[in-house]
């Protein structure tokens, strides 16, 4: 019996994204770089550089009386960024949210992805459900990222 669909939710929306040819000029990575990327569009799972926001949160109640189902509600978050190296921040702000938009569309059932919204069976549903947009001016150029939720449901 597991505790938590956490790692296996995590893990499935990772690989949908890593696959998703829509995503393959950017870099895909879970959890927090670990070095300064170069890649000018960059999708991290599990991971925002903003203040201490909670890679998930989760709450879980019973399903049925008698205690042998639970349900858990919970998030997800991430990080979608564009940067270019130059100032201008109406380009890097529209490709920040092509990329949001990637992400919350490779949510949805497709018949190439039919299991999207599921994460792969590992929730009931899953969908974007809230987003926040970041800009920095840094010596290296624009940088506009964008921190986003999503929410699940699943059956323990």
């Amino acid at each position: 019996m597991q505790t938590t669909a956490v790692p296996r939710a995590l893990a499935a929306l990772l690989q949908i994204l890593q696959e998703d040819p829509a995503l393959a000029a950017a870099t895909v990575i879970d959890g927090p770089p670990v070095q300064d990327l170069s890649a000018s569009d960059l999708v991290v799972v599990g991971w925002t550089p903003v203040g201490d926001e909670p890679v998930a949160e989760s709450s879980q109640d019973f399903a049925y009386a008698g205690a042998r189902t639970r349900t858990e509600d919970f998030t997800l978050s991430g990080w979608a960024e564009s940067w270019s190296g130059e100032q201008d921040f109406a380009t890097r702000r529209a490709r920040a949210y092509e990329l949001l938009a990637v992400i919350e569309t490779a949510l949805r059932a497709t018949a190439a992805q039919p299991e999207a919204p599921t994460l792969l069976g590992t929730v009931q549903w899953a969908h974007l459900t809230g987003h926040r947009l970041q800009q920095l001016l840094t010596d290296q150029g624009a940088r506009v990222g964008i921190a986003w939720t999503i929410s699940c449901h699943a059956r323990l």
